[in-house]
């Protein structure tokens, strides 16, 4: 291949890879609207169109087009595919909720606008990197007071007895405190494992000293945040926070015994919650094996594999399924109403995604210039976001028992919406920093 032949090439690697040409978001924003604009367009002719439809479509529109020139103006040398993907997620998630739940449909909406407009708040000012790092103790105090709270002042917004009470909030507004408080101990573990030159240790060979002195403050807040989830019964979250607790525990020192110690740990934690907890038992029970109580504990569970199943490769087309079988399926189980309607070519695409966001968002912790802790917190967020998605969708495929955690961007729910934008915005403000 001469140099003019690799010169040629370029422009269409820089379109895939997405380099830091910023008119390449324009086209990867089109592309999506026009992904977007198909799946409405096929709900619409697949039943009697709702009159606010495409008001959905129109707010996306909106949210993609004004994110994109403020990102332009205010942070020039983003990550553009950290803004593309996200909204190509999002817009396929209101897609998904106006197939399964029209009602929410308007409710998410209102999230997304909100979430966007957080994202680039924290996104475009520099300060709130500081902040994060400057007020760690007083931010997690501050999100534990408000997890606590929910032992009290929680609610359902289902309004059912026997739901967990996850919710602070009244009328038609509710938040949930453990979604902001992924991002504030992601924060405070890199803030303070960052002030302990792990990683310029390990990189000398040093003793990294992992002794009570260093690890104490950081399992102290972890285990307060756990016995509040634990009560709560929001296992979910709380395994999420241990694995992610994990990796930047890791990432930072180089010791793999941690990872080994972690195993143990997470394998105690589980025979201990299975004796004590019966959403435990009952979860782990139908993971083994779903099909003696397929018509009740496990109907759950089995009807989602009917839907991948029925899905084959193309899917079945939008409209064209039956995910309305499955219990709650836009919110734990929208990924299964995706495989039904879309297929394997939706799946990978959703796949795809989520790999490709890793990839930038860990390329931006092994390239940026800043300090550690700009480096450990991009680790963190992308991480909190690609292991809450892995753990969503092995759910669903009974590759693990179910956790209860949405999948990032698309699930229904406005507190994890807003919470996946909140690090979104923090790692394009990161990706200005990295090479």
């Amino acid at each position: 291949m001469t140099r003019t032949d690799v010169k040629s090439t370029l422009p269409l690697a820089r379109v895939v890879v997405g380099s830091r040409g910023q008119g390449n978001v324009w086209l990867l924003l089109l592309l999506a609207g026009a992904f977007i604009f198909a799946g409405m367009a096929l709900i619409a002719t697949a039943r009697s169109p709702r009159a606010d439809q495409w008001t959905s479509f129109a707010v996306w529109i909106l949210c993609a087009l004004g994110a994109a020139s403020v990102l332009r103006w205010r942070l020039p040398s983003h990550d553009p595919l950290l803004l593309a993907l996200p909204m190509f997620l999002s817009g396929w998630g209101l897609v998904a909720i106006e197939r399964l739940a029209p009602a929410f449909a308007d409710r998410q909406t209102l999230w997304l606008a909100i979430s966007v407009l957080a994202m680039l708040g924290v996104a475009v000012f520099p300060q709130v990197l500081r902040w994060l790092r400057g007020y760690r103790y007083s931010l997690l105090a501050a999100a534990l007071l408000l997890l606590g709270a929910t032992i009290v002042l929680g609610r359902n917004p289902s309004g059912l007895d026997f739901a967990p009470r996850l919710w602070l909030g009244a009328g038609a507004f509710y938040f949930q405190p453990s979604e902001i408080m992924k991002v504030i101990l992601v924060a405070f573990m890199a803030s303070y494992l960052a002030e302990q030159n792990l990683t310029r240790r390990a990189r000398n060979n040093e003793p990294t000293g992992l002794s009570l002195r260093l690890v104490g403050p950081i399992l102290l807040m972890w285990l307060l945040s756990m016995v509040i989830l634990v009560w709560q019964r929001d296992l979910g979250t709380a395994m999420l926070f241990f694995i992610v607790f994990l990796l930047l525990l890791y990432l930072s020192s180089g010791d793999p015994r941690l990872v080994l110690g972690g195993a143990l740990l997470v394998l105690v934690a589980g025979v201990v919650a299975y004796q004590l907890f019966d959403v435990v038992q009952l979860r782990v029970d139908i993971w083994l094996d779903p099909w003696p109580e397929a018509d009740g504990r496990a109907y759950q569970i089995v009807q989602s594999l009917m839907a991948f199943a029925a899905g084959g490769i193309a899917g079945t087309g939008v409209g064209m399924g039956s995910p309305g079988y499955i219990p709650v399926v836009h919110s734990d189980f929208v990924f299964a109403a995706i495989a039904e309607e879309w297929g394997l070519l939706g799946v990978i695409a959703i796949l795809s995604s989520f790999g490709v966001l890793a990839w930038r968002g860990l390329g931006i912790a092994l390239n940026h210039q800043g300090s550690a802790f700009h480096k450990l917190l991009a680790a963190g967020l992308t991480m909190t976001l690609l292991v809450q998605a892995l753990m969503i969708m092995a759910g669903v495929l009974k590759l693990l028992p179910l956790t209860g955690v949405t999948l990032p961007f698309i699930s229904y729910g406005g507190s994890s919406l807003f919470a996946c934008h909140i690090m979104l915005g923090l790692l394009l403000r990161l990706s200005a920093g990295a090479r």
